[in-house]
């Protein structure tokens, strides 16, 4: 039988800033050329929006308390923490190690918020990052838009396969392919356990109205950050920093940080940039749960950051772009 607490020999995370391949920089004297955005699938829809209509309509019915909201806000920082240490951190870009049965106790908190199997959600990151702000990211909102790059990528069936062939580092465990095969069942478990331990209300506030808010909350780093913020380092992309979607997201809003060194455990570079899923991962390290927690070298970050005397030139939005191009002309 395989020793689930034995740790795990990772090597170098699978995409870093060093040898992540990516696509070259955009160019914004060229017009950028607006993804075809797909259809999304009318079927796989209604649980979605059913969902949707039970958080908004359950504000009015369910009886409310203190108590509740709590619950509401504790569960949806709990499973925010499992996707941006876990989904993110770990299984996308391997930024610190940690044990067998650690890794898959994430993956199940994590696959409790109902964001597809851990390994879905990896594979489609690391896409991601190879193409980001290009024509074959899927979620750019600099050729798809607002409206795609928040939710409707992750509502078409062209996205729904897992991308075996950019996961393989984690492939060969079979209960991580097991839970991505059977993504439903942390959700579904959690849902059941909180009507035992409270009746509907507990339900309601701790499963329904607190996950709805957690999609968009995730949703925001795909739709948001790649336009609105500040950018400190050239990268090649649009990704940007911004505190409020830090604070919404754990840490996960100081993007142009990550995309300038993706291999980083913290994504707060400086002491001001509040990255509570790094604090956490720093007091596990205490404990011993995780190790070797990685951070960006001083000397590439200087050498990527931009000067205050040279105006970035990579493009806010698509109207921008074609702006400049206009200007060119």
């Amino acid at each position: 039988m395989a020793n689930l607490t034995a740790p795990i020999a990772l090597n170098r995370p699978v995409v870093t800033a060093e040898v992540a391949p990516v696509a070259p920089a955009l160019r914004v004297t060229e017009k950028p050329v607006m993804t075809q955005i797909r259809e999304i699938h009318a079927t796989r829809s209604i649980p979605f929006l059913a969902f949707h209509l039970v958080a908004i309509v359950g504000v009015c019915l369910v009886p409310f308390a203190w108590k509740w909201v709590g619950l509401c806000v504790g569960m949806y920082y709990l499973r925010m923490f499992a996707i941006t240490g876990g989904y993110h951190r770990y299984f996308s870009h391997r930024t610190y190690k940690t044990s067998r049965a650690f890794q898959f106790f994430m993956a199940c908190l994590a696959q409790s918020s109902a964001q597809k199997g851990a390994l879905w959600w990896a594979a489609n990151h690391r896409h991601h990052h190879k193409f980001s702000d290009h024509e074959n990211d899927i979620h750019s909102p600099l050729h798809t838009g607002f409206f795609w790059s928040h939710v409707g990528w992750i509502l078409s069936t062209e996205n729904d396969r897992t991308h075996w062939e950019l996961i393989q580092d984690f492939k060969k465990y079979p209960e991580l392919v097991w839970l991505d095969r059977h993504q439903h069942v942390p959700a579904v478990a959690l849902a059941i356990g909180l009507f035992l331990a409270g009746g509907a209300p507990a339900l309601f506030w701790g499963f329904f109205l607190s996950t709805a808010l957690l999609w968009h909350g995730t949703f925001t780093i795909n739709s948001l950050s790649h336009v609105y913020g500040s950018r400190r380092y050239t990268t090649t992309d649009t990704s940007r920093n911004n505190f409020w979607l830090a604070l919404l997201t754990m840490g996960e809003g100081w993007h142009n940080n990550h995309h300038t060194y993706q291999s980083s455990t913290n994504q707060g570079f400086f002491w001001w940039e509040i990255d509570p899923t790094y604090y956490v991962l720093k007091g596990l390290e205490k404990v011993g749960i995780v190790w070797d927690l990685r951070k960006p070298p001083l000397e590439l970050l200087e050498a990527k950051r931009i000067s205050k005397d040279v105006r970035d030139a990579m493009p806010r939005n698509v109207s921008e772009a074609v702006r400049k191009k206009s200007a060119v002309h």
